[in-house]
């Protein structure tokens, strides 16, 4: 009797595991594989699927050596269940003309942008990567990826190569006005050569130590060229839950994102950092710029 129980606890098991393995994920991956136009696969141990996209359109060099898109250039989204929604996360492979167009086309389609840098030196074309990452239902976030992938095909199309500048000129001779944006961010900056720079500290302690805008912990922008073709860069310090609000109004005014990062590791509270470059009226690069600071918390 007392086998006859075992032998048929055992078969109980057996069937619970085989059923198991079959039912696989608990979402629709064939609507993820038809959105996108890629298949997929899924990973049992950890109920991801998994899709992937090799960059083959455009050679890229490396150390001076062909590097096959197998060694690192291979785009791809995640996807796995959460406690009430689907979750997506994912690395694209992209050139420097390709990033912000891809950038806005992921914000478009309700996407958050979460990190951008480069994985090598000595590349040629200069190659970025970009995570994406968001959290919906399997329609919402393959749409989201498809028109990410999209973006990138239609740019190479258009223009096969990759650029090597973005578009406007910089003029050789800086005569930017500093009265007209000191006003507009409230606060005096400093002027040198013709160019304009202003700097917003943020608060943070590092090892017990307070540490702020001369230790690095700022929002800073520097202004180059003239009042009606200047060109902007700097640096954004933000708080984590900061960052989608103002890089969607950085792209929303224009101003190109060139990396997002981290600055250190053991500040409380953690800052990451955004650097940025822009071209167009002074006056409107800096209302883009403070536009940015106030979606941040005061």
């Amino acid at each position: 009797m007392q086998r006859l129980k075992t032998l048929a606890i055992a078969t109980a098991m057996s069937i619970l595991t085989s059923t198991a393995i079959v039912a696989g994920p608990s979402f629709d991956t064939a609507s993820i594989e038809k959105i996108t136009g890629l298949k997929g696969q899924y990973t049992e141990t950890e109920q991801v699927f998994k899709i992937s996209r090799p960059r083959t359109d455009v050679q890229v060099n490396v150390d001076n050596w062909k590097m096959p898109p197998f060694m690192g250039l291979t785009s791809w989204a995640a996807f796995t269940s959460g406690q009430d929604h689907l979750m997506m996360m994912g690395d694209t492979v992209l050139f420097e003309d390709e990033v912000n167009p891809v950038m806005s086309a992921a914000f478009e389609s309700g996407l958050e942008v979460t990190a951008l840098h480069n994985h090598f030196f000595f590349d040629n074309p200069k190659v970025y990567f970009m995570h994406i990452g968001g959290m919906g239902n399997e329609i919402t976030l393959a749409n989201g990826v498809k028109h990410v992938y999209e973006t990138i095909d239609a740019i190479r199309k258009a223009k096969p190569e990759p650029q090597k500048s973005f578009d406007g000129e910089i003029p050789s001779i800086s005569t930017i006005s500093a009265p007209p944006l000191e006003e507009l961010f409230g606060k005096k900056g400093e002027s040198k050569d013709g160019m304009f720079k202003i700097s917003f500290g943020r608060a943070s302690s590092m090892h017990g130590k307070p540490i702020a805008n001369a230790m690095g912990v700022n929002t800073w922008a520097a202004f180059a060229g003239t009042d009606d073709k200047a060109v902007v860069d700097g640096d954004f310090a933000m708080l984590p839950n900061e960052m989608q609000g103002v890089l969607k109004t950085m792209r929303g005014g224009g101003i190109n994102v060139v990396a997002i990062h981290q600055h250190m590791t053991d500040e409380e509270p953690h800052y990451l950092f955004m650097h940025y470059w822009g071209k167009g009226r002074a006056a409107d690069l800096a209302k883009t710029i403070q536009k940015a600071m106030k979606t941040q918390s005061p």
